[in-house]
């Protein structure tokens, strides 16, 4: 995989089965956000080929609509228009979809991911009022309004407190399990994601480990791939029985 003359990623292989809740993690400019986006069909690999739901990536077609992806946070100006609800219904459209009405079924399908994120109270607040959390949960609704089979999700709750990270998670994992979703997430919160991730895939432009979260946690590839000395590996050795488990 390259950008320009550089070689960003190499040697990447994986399968995720369907209904997996899968953790990616790495370093910072390790190639997680890239290989989303080849994921998304949106960069063209140099070598080698990406399927997913059965097609290539970059020939996904109305395929693409199975697909829900929340991309890394941003800030959000607080004159942004749309309020709460009006985000979520942007989540109903596609290309071949944008210039007609919402169908009815559409929008209860709104109302219902927002109350299945628990953010229904918000939906008719100007969605750059509300806190990073709450922006959080309704970008959450916005993924799943159409329903899909996979979702992907580029570090959705970086720059949130730790208890708010975790609130997300855990209502992420219990909403995959609910409605039998594929999920692929990348976090930097490396022992939160081991938790509830069925699987871990490190990779630091190649890939490093993956497999079950324990065996990824105390493998000496996690501490290659970082090139540091890894002080989360002590802590998920000194808490083994206290992380909790999806």
């Amino acid at each position: 995989m390259k950008r320009g003359p550089a070689l960003v990623l190499e040697d990447i292989s994986f399968e995720v089965k369907r209904g997996e809740m899968i953790g990616l993690i790495g370093p910072n400019g390790g190639g997680k956000t890239t290989l989303l986006q080849t994921m998304l069909g949106l960069i063209k690999p140099s070598a080698g080929r990406v399927l997913l739901l059965g097609c290539p990536a970059e020939k996904l077609g109305p395929a693409r609509e199975k697909i829900g992806y929340i991309p890394q946070s941003r800030s959000y100006d607080r004159r942004f228009p749309l309020s709460a609800e009006d985000v979520v219904t942007t989540g109903c459209y596609s290309p071949r979809t944008l210039l007609r009405s919402l169908k009815k079924e559409e929008k209860e399908a709104v109302r219902e991911m927002l109350a299945a994120v628990g953010a229904l109270h918000l939906a008719g607040r100007p969605f750059g009022d509300l806190s990073g959390g709450e922006q959080q949960r309704v970008l959450l609704a916005r993924a799943l309004v159409r329903r899909p089979e996979l979702l992907l999700l580029d570090e959705p709750s970086t720059g949130l407190d730790l208890a708010v990270q975790q609130l997300f998670l855990e209502r992420l994992r219990q909403l995959q399990q609910g409605y039998g979703m594929t999920v692929l997430f990348v976090s930097h919160d490396i022992l939160s994601l081991a938790g509830l991730a069925d699987r871990l895939l490190c990779i630091n432009r190649t890939m490093h480990i993956h497999g079950e979260p324990q065996q990824v946690l105390h493998s000496p590839a996690l501490q290659k791939a970082y090139r540091c000395t890894y002080d989360l590996l002590e802590m998920a050795a000194a808490s083994e029985e206290e992380l909790p488990h999806g």
